[in-house]
């Protein structure tokens, strides 16, 4: 028993510092994998030999630590949506007006794919066989942060709305999102991006807004042209609290 105690803790810190090892490796042909995206035009395949060459290494190291092509492709997706992520962070906050949320939410988010068109085209590569892109976890983060202020507003008016507009808030939501992304998708690939990259955050922004207010008018709504942080104050704890995943 006690032989084995101490067999067992030397091994597991080699085991450790293994793994370790391994992630750091990962993440260096993750970081070359991308740094060769960069340089390429959107569409044009990239070579795990090129990747090899940016990060130092065989094919056959790369090999050690991802199972095949599908596998370091669905980790550098992933590895791009986390940019994705950290870029819209900031932008997901509760200061200003609803409208001036959504347009800050669309403005970052355009931002960041105009200066990475082709980050943007492989993040939505649809692997066969392994589900839904991570992209699709980036258009539900937008899609909840922008939930999270509607639910903000109609708790502030004192509204409770119907069985069913409450079930399809969620989707509808993630619709207008996924939209967007498709919009943003289309304008990268014109051989002219026109219109310029202000005019069409503007031009997106304000249609997400548009269907937002309109949607409030046709049930009777004025949504209020107030700072969404004021109108959580508004709200008893009970509402703040049920609130607070989007702050």
């Amino acid at each position: 028993m006690t032989s084995e105690g101490v067999d067992t803790e030397p091994l597991d810190g080699r085991r450790r510092r293994w793994q370790e090892h391994n992630q750091v490796r990962r993440q260096v042909i993750i970081d070359a994998a991308i740094a060769v995206l960069e340089r390429q035009a959107p569409g044009e395949e990239v070579q795990v030999q090129a990747v090899a060459d940016e990060a130092g290494m065989s094919r056959t190291v790369i090999y050690r630590h991802f199972e095949d092509r599908s596998d370091l492709d669905r980790a550098v997706q992933r590895a791009v949506c986390e940019q994705v992520g950290v870029e819209l962070l900031p932008a997901l906050s509760y200061d200003g007006t609803p409208d001036q949320i959504i347009h800050r939410i669309v403005g970052s988010f355009i931002r960041w794919a105009e200066a990475h068109p082709t980050l943007y085209w492989f993040a939505e590569r649809d692997l066969a066989g392994w589900g839904p892109s991570p992209l699709s976890q980036a258009v539900e983060q937008v899609a909840e942060g922008i939930e999270g202020i509607m639910a903000i507003v109609v708790a502030a008016m004192g509204v409770e709305l119907s069985d069913d507009d409450r079930a399809a808030l969620d989707p509808w939501v993630f619709g207008m999102i996924g939209a967007v992304f498709a919009a943003v998708r289309r304008w990268l690939e014109r051989p002219v991006r026109e219109p310029g990259i202000d005019a069409c955050i503007s031009i997106l922004s304000e249609s997400i807004w548009l269907q937002i207010n309109g949607m409030a008018l046709s049930r009777g709504l004025n949504l209020p042209d107030l700072p969404v942080a004021q109108l959580l104050q508004t709200l008893g704890p009970t509402d703040d609290a049920s609130s607070e995943g989007g702050a």
